[in-house]
């Protein structure tokens, strides 16, 4: 097994009193010689190549610190994988703390290639795990400045653990800090000075170092549905660096900023607000979208607290969707998600055009819309197919709102719900009543039993054979709309659309064979 490792730089192969970046080559052969043996003794099957072709023009060492990667460093980083995807087995990459969740956040959308609806076309399946430390990994010592370790560090612990999770096949981007593993966009820099610095609030370890290393596989990405859609197969490997190609020459055009709620004074008699006007100069400046960093469950202040319509912060994020800007609405928490339904404080953003970034990092939110949007011309995406996939679950970073996936997120308990990305209709796992497809106001549309007064409690499961059943709880099948396939067939159940355009449907795609393969409910033909 081979395994590559990439530095890019950061305090983990920093030295010198400042700390001063040393470069790649330097780092590799101190790495090789040091520590090169006590991973040979663990992993006496496993070769490591330090390579050192991957730099950084803007910097003259050739690895950056952390704060001043760009965007497009991110599309070099993903390059240069993609370049060398066929020659490893897996990657680790050395990053600075400041910025590794935003490339944490980044990777995955620039190595997978999706689909309009949201399917993978070229899906990632080897590991890719970040990892960087707090300390740095070495310092000089005597007259010649020769590189040693540094004693008791989290640099040597994070290194060793990242090689660990390398080599365990994890087809996704994760990120190994203070004995865990977590995936990448889902990350958080929680702490500036302790080793623990990173966290995942909304979602669990991919995996932990005790002892031994554990691994979560029910936590982790299920990796490419078959052959035909891998990062293995070579003709998947050239669409993901060609889509990467046309994503790196536009990304620099598609910036999206961070946009955080704070106390601010507004004028609701003159429709004034400093709110507004700070969105208003931040577009002018070429921005392509916001991340609204909220406050609470996605609240933000409209400028007119009795009529939000007629506030400066409302119509400056409708003008903004109308001149073609993508709103999110994140929060500044760290954990939770965003109901922009539960306060009329929130409500409203919907109205403006604002989409919900529910359980999904403001972090995530940002490199997810900037890469969707400088990808939109060589997918032939339109604005509105950007907007639905920013809020679409495409590499783990957000829960399923509106899919049941046979490969990930499969079952409907009682009490559980999926929605409509605008919030219009929800299909609901009654449980008395069992799944219930209902518009806003509680309108029944559609009951597998007929009426709502038929149904039963139970459990409703897209299985991996393309056949969606609905199980009593003694395990018996109650209902099923006998799709099943002679073999596997990745599935989706896709409530998609909107109840109040009037093109609402529940239907069920076979991804791994590309083909619809039952509609439950068009609103359509109603």
């Amino acid at each position: 097994m081979k395994i590559c490792v990439i530095n890019t730089g950061g305090t983990i192969s920093s030295a010198g009193e400042p700390l001063t970046p040393i470069t790649a080559a330097e780092f590799g052969a101190a790495a090789e010689r040091i520590i090169g043996p006590v991973i040979a003794e663990n992993f006496p099957r496993l070769t490591i190549d330090y390579e050192t072709s991957l730099t950084f023009p803007e910097s003259e060492t050739g690895t950056l610190d952390s704060t001043n990667l760009q965007p497009h460093d991110w599309c070099l980083i993903a390059r240069f994988l993609l370049d060398n995807y066929s020659r490893y087995d897996g990657f680790v990459v050395l990053h600075g703390t400041d910025s590794m969740d935003f490339t944490g956040s980044a990777l995955p959308f620039l190595l997978n290639v999706f689909d309009e609806q949201g399917f993978g076309r070229a899906v990632l399946s080897k590991p890719v795990i970040i990892t960087g430390s707090q300390v740095p990994m070495f310092h000089r010592a005597g007259a010649n400045g020769e590189l040693r370790v540094r004693f008791n560090t989290d640099a040597f612990q994070n290194f060793c653990g990242a090689i660990a999770c390398a080599q365990r096949g994890i087809p996704e981007v994760g990120v190994y800090f203070g004995a865990r593993l977590f995936r990448g966009n889902r990350l958080r820099k929680v702490d500036t000075s302790d080793f623990d610095a990173f966290d995942s609030p909304n979602y669990p370890p991919l995996a932990a170092y005790g002892i031994d290393l554990e691994l979560f596989p029910e936590q982790m990405l299920p990796g490419p549905a078959s052959h035909a859609v891998s990062l293995d197969n070579p003709e998947c490997l050239a669409l993901a660096k060609a889509n990467l190609a046309a994503i790196s020459a536009a990304i620099d055009n598609c910036p999206v900023m961070q946009f955080n709620a704070f106390p601010a004074r507004y004028r609701s008699d003159r429709q004034s607000a400093l709110l507004a006007d700070l969105m208003a100069a931040s577009i002018g400046t070429g921005l392509k979208g916001l991340v609204l960093e909220s406050y609470g469950g996605g609240n933000f202040p409209s400028g007119h607290p009795d009529r939000p319509e007629n506030g400066a912060i409302y119509r400056a994020i409708e003008q903004a969707n109308a001149d073609g800007v993508i709103v999110v609405d994140s929060t500044q928490v760290l954990a939770g998600t965003v109901d922009d339904r539960a306060y009329a404080a929130g409500a409203w953003l919907r109205a403006a055009g604002a989409l919900s970034a529910y359980d999904m990092t403001s972090v995530a939110a940002l490199s997810k819309a900037m890469i969707l949007l400088a990808a939109a011309d060589v997918n032939g995406w339109s604005f509105d197919t950007v907007k639905r996939l920013v809020q679409l679950n495409l590499a783990g970073e957000v829960r399923n709102v509106s899919w049941l996936n046979s490969r990930s997120n499969a079952t409907l308990l009682p009490g559980q719900a999926i929605m409509a990305l605008d919030g219009s209709a929800r299909l609901v796992n009654d449980p008395f009543a069992g799944p219930l497809l209902q518009a806003g106001d509680g309108e029944c549309l559609w009951s597998p039993f007929g009426t709502p007064d038929k149904g039963k409690a139970g459990r409703l499961v897209m299985q991996n054979d393309g056949n969606l059943v609905f199980y009593s709880d003694q395990n018996e099948p109650l209902w099923a709309t006998d799709t099943r396939q002679p073999h596997a067939a990745s599935s989706v159940l896709m409530l998609t659309g909107s109840h109040r355009r009037g093109d609402l449907l529940l239907s069920m795609q076979d991804y791994s064979g590309g083909r619809e393969t039952a509609r439950l409910y068009d609103q359509h033909a109603s």
